[in-house]
């Protein structure tokens, strides 16, 4: 089918190379020409794996194009699936001046029937005013459809994701546009489940909270697990055995991070908040991953003392491992609560150092190479679960630190072969490694 899709983000850019992947024609349109340009060199503007090889095959074979052209990109097309930002207003509430903007060039455009399709996360009741918008503005001879057909990537899999996911969700009312979707996907071979518009809304809101609530959960156990001698790995494990309850998202760290639970839990308690409905749950839950993110800062303090002047490595600045997103992330909580310590921050990412760097400036160092993170450093803080950090032979903290103490917030070392080696070392939810003579007040 002749596909266009509205937005270059992370979830447009999946959304056009895998579409073109299953055959059809697809273009992804952007405002910014600079991206485009870049796009159409095959040169990606995120990290994302398995990605780059999409968009240069499907580039090659002319099933995927990428343009400013709003006519081109419009004008004929069959079906449209919006996926630009939908940014956290202060407040937690969402922007949606972008939506609105793509509905109402959208509307101006089109030149035939087409299925519009937002796989933008948007609070309950947005795609009836997108059909709104969009019907008051199009040739009252154009048949629209507007579809709710949320997105469930995940960064650093998202490909994957997207040929292997658990379900298709299509909120529509209109049987023949469901039919036409489901031949879109077909492919596939996933599950689809057709709804109203507004549940469908409400499922992508409803996952991403529910999962949320899993991570703080655990957390917690895992605070409690510290103060009464458990594990929380052992405890964990046990729970998710469960089949009710089920092992993914029983992690201890840090707390959950990037473009999506953060903004969403927040815009879910805005929507319920709308209709003065208390969602005291879902306020526990991110008051739990605000303090989860601070907890390196405080178990640094309390390990060494005061942090001003103390050389501290940072490693990891991406929300998760395989991307280069930094939004929500641990990583910056703990930056700019290290500076306000007066600490001195080396910061180790094999991706993100980039998007740290538009953020932070020179406000910290920044290291490509783990060792030379480490170098001389006092203290070091995972944030990040990379493969290059849990993977490093540990001898490199005590060879190249100058006091081998870590705070794992990832949990990414098993404690017997911690002990093998002379290091302090505190993670979260288990018995703590602690060679008394490295530590220094």
């Amino acid at each position: 089918m002749k596909i266009t899709v509205a937005g270059a983000g992370y979830v447009g850019l999946v959304t056009s190379a895998c579409l073109a992947e299953l055959g059809h024609q697809v273009t992804c349109i952007d405002i910014q020409k600079k991206k485009i340009d870049s796009l159409q060199n095959n040169r990606l503007p995120i990290y994302e794996p398995g990605l780059e090889h999409l968009l240069a095959k499907n580039l090659q074979n002319g099933k995927l194009a990428f343009t400013v052209d709003p006519q081109l990109a419009y004008s004929t097309t069959e079906i449209i699936f919006i996926a630009v930002g939908t940014p956290e207003m202060p407040g937690g509430s969402v922007e949606l001046k972008y939506i609105h903007e793509v509905a109402q060039q959208i509307a101006h455009y089109i030149e035939n029937d087409v299925i519009i399709c937002t796989k933008s996360t948007v609070p309950v009741g947005t795609n009836d005013v997108i059909q709104r918008m969009i019907d008051n503005q199009k040739a009252p001879t154009l048949r629209v459809e507007v579809v709710s057909n949320p997105e469930f990537l995940r960064e650093g899999s998202a490909v994957h994701d997207f040929f292997h996911g658990d379900r298709i969700v299509i909120g529509t009312d209109n049987l023949e546009a469901a039919s036409i979707l489901k031949k879109v996907y077909q492919p596939l071979n996933i599950p689809v489940i057709t709804t109203d518009i507004r549940s469908a809304e409400m499922i992508k809101y409803a996952s991403n909270a529910f999962l949320a609530t899993k991570i703080s959960f655990i957390n917690e156990i895992a605070n409690l697990c510290q103060k009464v001698g458990a594990d929380i790995e052992e405890v964990a494990f046990g729970v998710g055995l469960d089949k009710r309850i089920g092992p993914d998202f029983l992690r201890a760290g840090i707390g959950y991070g990037g473009s999506c639970f953060p903004k969403d839990t927040k815009a879910l308690l805005g929507i319920a908040n709308d209709v003065e409905h208390h969602f005291d749950l879902l306020e526990a839950v991110i008051n739990v991953n605000n303090r989860q993110q601070s907890l390196p800062v405080l178990m640094a303090k309390e390990t060494i003392g005061s942090l001003q002047g103390k050389k501290i490595a940072l490693l990891g600045l991406a929300f998760k491992p395989d991307t280069d997103d930094i939004r929500g992330s641990a990583s910056i909580r703990i930056v700019n609560e290290l500076l306000n310590e007066g600490a001195i921050i080396r910061a180790y990412d094999p991706a993100a150092i980039p998007n740290a760097q538009r953020m932070f400036g020179d406000m910290i160092e920044y290291a490509y190479d783990l060792r030379f993170a480490l170098h001389e450093a006092e203290l070091a803080i995972i944030a990040t679960e990379w493969d290059q950090i849990k993977y490093a032979p540990l001898e490199i903290f005590p060879s190249f630190m100058k006091n081998p103490i870590i705070i794992d917030g990832r949990n990414c070392y098993v404690l017997e072969e911690i002990q093998k080696h002379w290091i302090t070392y505190l993670s979260i939810g288990r018995r703590a490694i602690i060679k008394k003579s490295l530590v220094n007040r």
